[in-house]
């Protein structure tokens, strides 16, 4: 959520940063928030005023009672009983004006960083760097979804859609036999790299509550897209990166506790697989797959730093997985809700002849922190200090589906279908034959 001092401080800047995600209506919805914020700061003032009249007049009736002044006494006490109706009123009305002002101020995104380049769709996101060869491949080379139909054996194909809808419906896929061992090998293989770069491994719920939707930014923007338990009101995640980031929540970090690095492999659902085509068919959109998410909160001035390594760290998982891949920066038209500043990155897929997402990367500055009330404090020897919102930042370390389509389509041989030699040691097989 932004904070309504930036907001107050820095309207132009705000209006430029919303227009550039194309938010509708924005100098109108930046003027609400301006006017509510100002009779906040007015009703407060006079509320505040009032109490301290309120106060003042009490101190002044024991002063008249010892005095022997009972009269007086007696009026201050009406006065002052005149005060408490005046700021209990008052009261309701800030509580009142304050809710207004949080309704308005959650329908505004996050600001886009100053590197983030104009556009309005996926068109228009700059291609940052493009690594590795695309494969050639055989002929008779087929997308994934065919390709497994080829290696249906007795137990049937090592990925079964129509057993999935079966089961669940469209978008569930079953994994069997050494289909189910690669998705496991994928899963320790991504864990195991990210302890090896110094993240914290956490196994969070995979549901959550309002609030924990609230503080990352999933609600009020996305119910259409989560599912939801209505007895209990609870959310299936979308994403690791919900539960893990709110463990943070309403927490108050030291300089010691700087930085958090933490990792989780969750079953992720989304509800928005329904649209039809080739782009959206076997694994390319589902409504449940499995993710490796990494996390990291850090002090504002490192968190672009710790963006790039981010980045850096998920390229190097897509090179030992032998994969070509680009990396985008999305444009503002395209870009998360909460994010400042997203890195896409896309693998060739062989088969289909086109780019497949599997990973973003993005930092959200405070816009998560301000909502979530994690802030720090330093550690300091000479006296109080403030404390400061921090940044927190997210990536796809990898969502699963893609990856394995991608590997799939692009190791397709006559002889069958060859494991990325680093996979090797996880699923205990070279090749699907």
């Amino acid at each position: 959520m932004l904070q309504i001092a930036f907001i107050r401080e820095n309207k132009e800047a705000t209006l430029a940063g919303l227009r550039k995600k194309y938010v509708a209506d924005a100098e109108a919805i930046v003027d609400r928030v301006l006017q509510l914020d100002q009779q906040r700061r007015d009703t407060q003032k006079e509320l505040d005023d009032v109490l301290a009249r309120s106060n003042a007049k009490a101190k002044e009736i024991g002063a008249l009672l010892k005095s022997g002044d009972k009269a007086a006494a007696e009026a201050a006490k009406t006065e002052t009983a005149e005060l408490k109706v005046i700021s209990k009123g008052l009261d309701e009305d800030l509580t009142f004006i304050e809710q207004q002002l949080q309704n308005v101020l959650v329908t505004l995104p996050n600001l886009p960083h100053s590197s983030v380049p104009e556009g309005r769709t996926a068109e228009d996101n700059e291609v940052v760097l493009e690594h590795g060869e695309k494969p050639a491949l055989p002929a008779g080379a087929l997308p994934h979804w065919e390709l497994i139909k080829k290696y249906d054996r007795d137990g049937g194909p090592f990925i079964d859609f129509e057993l999935g809808v079966k089961i669940s419906g469209a978008g569930f896929p079953v994994y069997k036999g050494k289909g189910a061992r690669i998705q496991r090998a994928l899963i320790n293989f991504f864990l195991d790299q990210a302890l090896a770069a110094g993240y914290l491994e956490i196994q969070p719920p995979i549901v959550i509550n309002e609030d924990s939707g609230f503080g990352t930014g999933q609600l009020p923007d996305k119910e259409g897209q989560m599912y939801y338990v209505k007895e209990d009101k609870l959310y299936l995640i979308p994403t690791a990166e919900v539960p893990i980031t709110n463990l943070y929540r309403d927490v108050i970090l030291t300089d010691n506790d700087l930085p958090v690095k933490n990792v989780g492999y969750t079953p992720c659902f989304r509800r928005e697989a329904g649209s039809w085509g080739a782009h959206v068919r076997g694994l390319n959109r589902l409504h449940q797959f499995d993710k490796v998410e990494i996390v990291q909160i850090r002090k504002p001035e490192e968190s672009y730093q710790a963006l790039e390594e981010m980045s850096q760290y998920i390229q190097s998982l897509l090179q030992k997985l032998e994969l070509p891949y680009r990396v985008l920066r999305l444009c503002g038209g395209d870009m998360g809700f909460t994010s400042a500043l997203t890195y896409d990155m896309e693998v060739w897929s062989a088969a289909q002849q086109r780019w497949l997402e599997v990973s973003s990367v993005s930092n959200f500055e405070t816009y998560q922190a301000n909502r979530l009330k994690l802030r720090s404090k330093a550690d300091r020897s000479d006296g109080p200090s403030k404390t400061q919102l921090l940044h927190t930042l997210n990536g796809s370390a990898l969502a699963l589906p893609r990856i394995l389509a991608a590997i799939l389509e692009n190791n397709q041989t006559p002889e069958g279908i060859r494991i990325p030699k680093v996979l090797v040691p996880y699923c205990g097989f070279d090749v699907i034959n």
